[in-house]
């Protein structure tokens, strides 16, 4: 069903004082003369409407001594397929990549665009959020907020329940400094808002493992598929960028479900120059897959960089990177190999024979020497160049005490970078069963932050799951910052990193000669209508909606839009089934105040909510730091 909204209802009365202009004959919106109407300025449109005091107060602002239509946002209203239907989703008719603003069917060349443009897509991602109704369009509780509302969605939240961990246990704190270690529980878009200003520019590498939109994590329908995921990436790449220091990079792990659309949108966001490389991770070993399938071993990495201030380091080398260098002839610099003396280019000028001590001579090879008779001569004084016992070769020495790492390579294997059952057996240890389903092994993150960060360095992940990426740089001494919206944020995320902090054995702790130590510090971003929210999406039957309901009159923030009366009056609402009147009643609620504004803490009614140590607390997180 639909729930017309009071401000539509109150704007079709007016619209149908000009008889059928606007207006069909059964009361349908000729949207396109409407919107063609006001762009014009119609003067008798813009002057009912203007006087109307519904439309007055929503839509005119007064700057200076006068009165402003903001005829953009009114607009925007129109652009809706179905007011409430489909969930205020825009432009729905036809979704995909556009090609110089025309559908790709009707171009060639292909740039990426949205119909979300400038919207912004919040996503629930639990299972109890998901649309079990593959009927509707839009999925449950993953809907776009409309650009009107963006601005206060994304100010600055007030954190409550801070807390710090250390090898001492818990305990609450007011403070926090430029060298904590921070966890916050919300929602990640939200939060990457609320860290801006005092992280911006400061983190070294960001890491995100997203939902991979296989169907699983978010359940969007064909229609939405593609266009709802990337605009959900999107928002949080956007801010993300911001927070990035010039010499810092971008980590992301897909599979082949999104990652082409990705790096288009990664593109377009960071610029095609400061694309570093994808890498393939090679997650497991065991063939998936039946009949007519391929089976799939692998996950993509894509690497971005900030700026080309970005430096790549050389990775630790290994037994199996060693094994080839000896000391037969005791060289006093040590273990050595012998290197390719062949040019592999044709080189006239590297073109000379050589003449042993013994009186041999030695033709040079086909296309030179890969060294200049100079040089030859030079390393043949210093050892660097020998003959071989037969004076029929020369030998020259790369020293194993010359080589600082080793390069980092496109194919990252299971013996290198852990696989994915390798990480369920970590987790496993910890807390007795396998709580994710797709977990990242720590030696994949352990790789990933030895390349891109040195110690003291700032880690970022706002997807933070099981909390990988943070025990990983915890015991590889990089500061971090996770953000996490799910309840097992305090059930696993941060019952492991105390583990670590104890000194935990498993992953990479032997590897990094790990012991325990360190700190971190907790909070959670203070619920508003977040909490409304969570208690019906846990209503089990008609009665708990209802009682939920009840408060939500009492305290909530509905969109304005929205016309309670009639809602609660509508006998076809009534008769609805549980579930879609758990869906209406989410979408009553107004997504544009899930939390409290940091901008609000001292109001009498948000500042009685708060604990001396949790105002002194955000006082310090938002003030200057040392």
């Amino acid at each position: 069903m639909k729930i017309e909204p009071k401000i539509m209802s109150q704007v079709k009365s007016i619209l149908g004082k000009f008889g059928n202009k606007y207006l069909t004959s059964k009361g349908s919106l000729k949207r396109n003369n409407v919107i063609n109407d006001l762009d014009k300025f119609d003067h008798e449109l813009m002057t009912k409407l203007f006087k109307d005091p519904l439309i007055h107060k929503n839509y005119v602002e007064k700057i200076a001594d006068a009165e402003v239509f903001k005829l953009n946002q009114f607009i925007e209203m129109f652009e809706y397929k179905e007011f409430w239907e489909d969930s205020y989703t825009k432009f729905t008719n036809k979704i995909g990549l556009t090609a110089n603003g025309k559908f790709i069917d009707e171009s060639a060349d292909v740039v990426l665009d949205f119909p979300f443009k400038d919207t912004i897509l919040k996503a629930g991602m639990t299972k109890e959020d998901l649309d079990k109704d593959e009927s509707v369009d839009e999925p449950f509780f993953n809907e776009t907020i409309a650009k009107p509302e963006i601005d206060e969605l994304l100010e600055s939240k007030v954190l409550v329940n801070a807390k710090r961990y250390d090898k001492d246990g818990e305990h609450a704190t007011n403070n926090i400094s430029n060298r904590d270690n921070l966890i916050i529980k919300g929602n990640n878009l939200i939060a990457l808002e609320s860290i801006k200003e005092p992280v911006a520019g400061k983190v070294k590498l960001i890491f995100l493992d997203p939902p991979y939109n296989t169907g699983h994590d978010f359940q969007y329908n064909d229609k939405f598929n593609h266009s709802s995921w990337l605009t959900f990436f999107k928002n949080r790449i956007q801010l993300a960028k911001k927070l990035l220091s010039s010499d810092g990079s971008l980590w992301v792990i897909l599979d082949n479900s999104e990652i082409y659309y990705a790096k288009v949108l990664l593109d377009e966001i960071f610029g095609r120059e400061n694309f570093v490389s994808d890498i393939v991770w090679v997650n497991n070993k065991q063939s998936k897959g039946y009949g007519n399938e391929i089976s799939l071993h692998h996950n993509i990495i894509l690497v971005y960089r900030k700026t080309s201030m970005f430096k790549i380091n050389l990775l630790p080398r290994t037994k199996e990177n060693n094994k080839n260098y000896r000391n037969p002839d005791n060289d006093p610099k040590g273990p050595w190999r012998p290197s390719d003396v062949r040019n592999s280019l044709w080189r006239p000028n590297l073109q000379y024979d050589i003449t042993t001590p013994e009186g041999n001579v030695i033709k040079y090879p086909k296309n030179g020497w890969r060294f200049s008779k100079e040089t030859f001569e030079s390393e043949l004084k210093t050892g660097k160049i020998k003959f071989s016992d037969d004076y029929k070769r020369v030998i020259r020495k790369i020293y194993l005490a010359d080589q600082k790492g080793r390069v980092v390579e496109s194919v990252w294997l299971t013996t290198d970078a852990g696989s994915t059952r390798e990480a369920n057996g970590e987790i496993k240890a910890m807390f007795g069963t396998n709580v994710f389903g797709t977990p990242k092994p720590e030696k994949l993150l352990q790789k990933i932050i030895q390349i891109g960060t040195k110690k003291g360095d700032l880690v970022l992940d706002f997807f933070m799951g099981s909390a990988t990426t943070q025990a990983v740089s915890m015991k590889m001494h990089r500061r971090f910052i996770g953000i996490e919206q799910m309840d097992y944020v305090n059930t696993v995320s941060v019952p492991r990193l105390k583990k670590v902090i104890n000194g935990e054995q498993g992953g990479i702790s032997k590897d990094a000669d790990w012991h325990g130590g360190g700190s971190f510090v907790y909070a959670e971003l203070m619920e508003k209508n977040q909490g409304y929210l969570k208690d019906l999406l846990a209503a089990k039957d008609i009665n708990e909606l209802d009682a939920v309901y009840k408060r939500m009159k009492a305290g909530a923030d509905f969109d304005f839009r929205v016309d309670l009366d009639k809602y609660e009056n509508d006998a076809e609402r009534k008769a609805l089934p549980f579930e879609e009147q758990k869906r209406l009643l989410v979408k009553l609620l107004d997504k544009n105040q899930l939390y409290y504004n940091f901008n609000n803490i001292d109001d009498a009614d948000v500042r009685d909510l708060i604990s001396d140590k949790d105002y002194q607390f955000n006082q310090s997180f938002y003030g200057k730091r040392d």
